[in-house]
């Protein structure tokens, strides 16, 4: 699959709030709403293309990558590259995952890498630990337990 990106559009922020994701992951889907948007259009989300120019995922980088609670747990007190990414709910499971994830990781460029995942996100964790994340802090938002994963 060939892939590009692109800064995401107020189109783009649109079709990505509406992506329904099944159980156990619809914690990930989002409402559209004006917070929503200004969130997706704040300039640190960029949209992954395939070839024929469809939307199959999306990443940022910085604050927006983290999960607020974090904070209070110290987590990203460290220096690293925040990463915060979402692949459209049809394409999950399906193997594309680590192709996707390898492009992010270009386009991003060189440095060391934070990213946050729900610890029940263990086919997320799977594959991050390929790419040689390792984890390194836990803090919970709620009942879900999150997981903070570095490469250096």
């Amino acid at each position: 699959m060939e892939l590009s990106s692109r800064e995401m559009t107020k189109d783009d922020a649109i079709e990505v709030l509406n992506w329904r994701y099944p159980p156990p992951y619809e914690m990930y889907n989002q409402e559209e709403s004006e917070a929503g948007l200004a969130e997706l259009l704040d300039g640190s989300y960029q949209v992954v293309l395939d070839q024929d120019g469809c939307i199959i995922g999306f990443y940022c980088t910085g604050f927006a990558a983290q999960v607020p609670k974090g904070h209070e747990f110290g987590v990203y007190e460290k220096d690293y590259v925040d990463i915060g990414l979402g692949m459209k709910p049809e394409l999950t499971g399906r193997g594309f995952g680590r192709e996707f994830f390898d492009f992010v990781l270009k386009e991003i460029g060189a440095g060391s890498f934070r990213l946050t995942v729900a610890e029940f996100n263990e086919r997320a964790i799977r594959l991050y630990e390929k790419f040689e994340f390792v984890r390194s802090d836990e803090f919970y938002n709620g009942d879900i337990k999150f997981i903070v994963m570095l490469r250096k």
